[in-house]
């Protein structure tokens, strides 16, 4: 009995390698999960080419099936935002644009189905450009007020807190009563994972859940996907995020984000879903199927040292560092296996410092969904940006930490009475993985 024990738990830890990939930085949130088949493998790379092409107006014989672009966008492209799979890059330093991110709008009360309720005149994002006849949006741009802290020590650290605002709108201000949230691009890779823990597995955490309206099965169903928890799958996040940053409509958003104001808009939009399902399934399953990269000198004293002292300050209960896999039908060898995200997939209040002043769903004002930190040791090290939190208003992860407020302060409190030896333990873990 105890060999079956052990050999079961070493099945398990098998299981578990395959998801990661030591491949060099620059090209650790691009590697396929180990274990595709062999009709699974031209889907991927599909889906990588689609993740990475730039969407055109039309027409063009060289690529027809990447027709579709606007009228408002974003970006031309996923990657313009989701750089080399991970994060966006924080606002530009000389003029505050804020070109891989974007600002969700949204006004007083609620829509159908309990979400957000769309701005009336510029919808639930504001889009900078538009094709040729139609005038983008706006433009947010972020400026940034600095304050300072001190460790018990005597160290101080500047902290950064964004200002937001908007120019060049077309269709008039926004309005006092508009509530708007700053989103950076989030990393993608490691999602499918989450996909696959079940909604038992994320309940039985410490935080709260937001539940969100599901197109899918046409009901409220749990979030996981998005800053705030208010997506359900990871195909309706990414329909949703070519319909609203690219302007690509599907069969799950078939109609363009023009709101009534918006004349140009809805002359130039496409009667006809402009990504077909094949393209939509080929991009989910790439994303589905990305590695994450493996941790790097986890044995290390300081790494050691570290990863107790997260513990300590009570880090885990929010950023969780095992979740149980359930049934993965594609990638049957890793169904009931452990991963090692170091998040709940759960809201949590995070303090004034950090609200946005904006409820999506269940999520309130000063709620966020724990971000997993797998990866974070390697951000801004493969081409994408070196900033932390919803906004990238955090340089380093010591100031990332210190913007924690809510159910985090006293977690930050007591990291402020660490000494910088101790300090410096913690972020060798965090760095790590």
């Amino acid at each position: 009995m105890k060999r079956a024990g052990l050999l079961l738990a070493a099945l398990l830890l098998m299981g578990a390698a395959r998801y990661e990939t030591s491949a060099p930085p620059t090209e650790a949130f691009t590697q396929p999960i180990d274990g595709l088949t062999a009709a699974q493998t031209p889907i991927f790379r599909r889906g990588s080419g689609l993740f990475r092409q730039a969407w055109l107006i039309g027409p063009s014989d060289d690529h027809p099936d990447l027709i579709g672009l606007g009228p408002l966008y974003n970006r031309l492209s996923c990657i313009a935002c989701h750089v080399k799979n991970g994060r966006g890059a924080a606002p530009d330093p000389q003029n505050g644009v804020t070109r891989h991110m974007v600002a969700r709008l949204s006004v007083e009360g609620t829509d159908a189905h309990g979400g957000p309720r769309a701005h009336p005149i510029y919808g639930a994002q504001l889009n900078p450009e538009g094709v040729p006849g139609v005038p983008g949006e706006g433009q947010a741009t972020a400026a940034f007020d600095e304050t300072t802290v001190a460790f018990a020590d005597g160290e101080r650290v500047s902290l950064r807190g964004p200002k937001l605002a908007f120019r060049r709108l077309a269709y008039g201000a926004l309005g006092r009563d508009t509530k708007t949230s700053l989103r950076n691009a989030p990393p993608v890779f490691g999602l499918g994972l989450l996909e696959a823990v079940p909604d038992a597995e994320i309940l039985a955490g410490k935080g709260r859940p937001n539940f969100v309206w599901s197109l899918e099965t046409n009901a409220r169903t749990l979030g996981r996907f998005g800053l705030k928890a208010n997506q359900p799958s990871l195909r309706q996040q990414i329909a949703n995020a070519f319909a609203e940053d690219i302007g690509v409509t599907s069969s799950m958003f078939p109609t363009e984000t023009c709101t009534v104001t918006e004349e140009a808009c809805h002359a130039a939009g496409s009667l006809k879903p402009d990504l077909t399902d094949a393209q939509l399934d080929a991009v989910t399953d790439y994303i589905r199927w990305l590695a994450v990269p493996a941790r790097r000198a986890a044995d290390a004293p300081q790494v050691a040292a570290g990863e107790k002292q997260f513990h300590a300050l009570g880090c885990a209960s929010c950023h969780r560092e095992t979740l149980r896999l359930g049934a993965l039908p594609a990638l049957p060898a890793l169904s009931g296996a452990e991963i090692h995200p170091y998040t709940d997939l759960l809201l949590h209040d995070m303090g004034e410092g950090l609200a946005d002043g904006r409820p999506d769903y269940d999520a309130g004002p000063r709620d966020w969904r724990t971000p997993p930190l797998w990866g974070l040791g390697l951000a801004g090290k493969g081409g994408d940006g070196a900033n932390y939190l919803h906004d990238a208003r955090a340089r380093t992860l010591t100031e990332a930490i210190l913007w924690h407020g809510g159910d985090a302060q006293s977690a930050t409190e007591a990291f402020r009475q660490l000494q910088k030896q101790e300090r410096d333990a913690l972020l060798a873990f965090l760095n790590s993985l």
